[in-house]
């Protein structure tokens, strides 16, 4: 088979990693069995119908886009998937006992690069592995943001903004990694002490990125008009009452015990919603 062909159909950050890494052969074929899955594979999660969709495919067409793999270090009669696993794992459902590969010498570093590119250029990575795949370059092999901008093929604020996404609680990072959120809802959640609730709330109401954005306003952080330290029991009860209802709380308490509860609304509906809760427990 051409080099050429196989090196065009991988797409251009493909075939550029193939061409910076020594083939061992060109075109071979190995048995599904003598093949393991890549541990530096970024994506965790495979659609089942798009997977039978695959296999369907292979059994009336074959594979024609041979799965890049190098010798395991860990497994001495194995082979380790670089790119190529959901192709792998399509043709055990469709019984081929055999598919093409093309074996290369690529190291743990080249290894992440090619499972990255590849997924990032089918867009197969949902956006938790995507940023977690960014993070492991920069963590574990010294990338900066810039140059995993520039080998990606994505903007420096993508690669930012995705990274964010990491530092959001586990389960809004569940909820992105089955798409029940986007990236796009996910990153007005970054920073919010209360990103769960509002992420919540977001799903159920099934609000667009620009109502969530509007949403999410009445839970940024507002500056005290007085200065004087609040007491951290009163800040305590200000948090758990927001979580509750979902409406910013402030209590102002005097020394002699005296003060102010304030609830704040942005809109009829949250002033409503205050008085009904009020009227339904007093």
């Amino acid at each position: 088979m051409d080099t050429t062909k196989i090196k065009k159909g991988l797409g251009r950050g493909l075939s550029s990693l193939i061409g910076e890494t020594k083939s061992e052969i060109n075109i071979n074929k190995l048995s599904v069995s003598d093949l393991i899955s890549n541990k530096f594979q970024p994506r965790k999660l495979f659609d089942e119908e798009s997977l039978q969709d695959l296999s369907n495919s292979i059994k009336e067409r074959g594979i024609i886009q041979p799965i890049i793999v190098r010798r395991s270090s860990d497994h001495s009669s194995k082979y380790e998937i670089i790119a190529g696993e959901r192709r792998w794992l399509a043709a055990q459902k469709a019984g081929l006992h055999e598919v093409p590969v093309v074996i290369t010498a690529a190291d743990d570093l080249k290894s992440l690069e090619f499972s990255i590119v590849e997924n990032v250029q089918r867009n197969d990575l949902n956006a938790i592995e995507e940023a977690r795949g960014y993070n492991r370059l920069i963590e574990e092999f010294s990338y900066d943001q810039e140059k995993v901008a520039q080998f990606i093929g994505k903007s420096r604020s993508h690669i930012a903004n995705f990274l964010r996404l990491l530092n959001l609680p586990e389960a809004v990072l569940e909820l992105i990694k089955t798409k029940k959120l986007s990236p796009g809802h996910a990153k007005i959640l970054v920073g919010l002490d209360n990103a769960e609730f509002v992420a919540k709330k977001i799903v159920e109401k099934n609000l667009s990125v620009r109502q969530a954005e509007n949403f999410v306003k009445i839970f940024k952080t507002k500056k005290q008009s007085f200065k004087r330290l609040k007491d951290v029991n009163l800040q305590a009860l200000e948090s758990s009452i927001t979580e509750k209802i979902g409406l910013n709380v402030y209590i102002k308490n005097k020394k002699n015990n005296n003060g102010s509860l304030v609830f704040e609304y942005k809109s009829l509906d949250q002033l409503n919603k205050i008085i009904e809760i009020i009227k339904s427990n007093y």
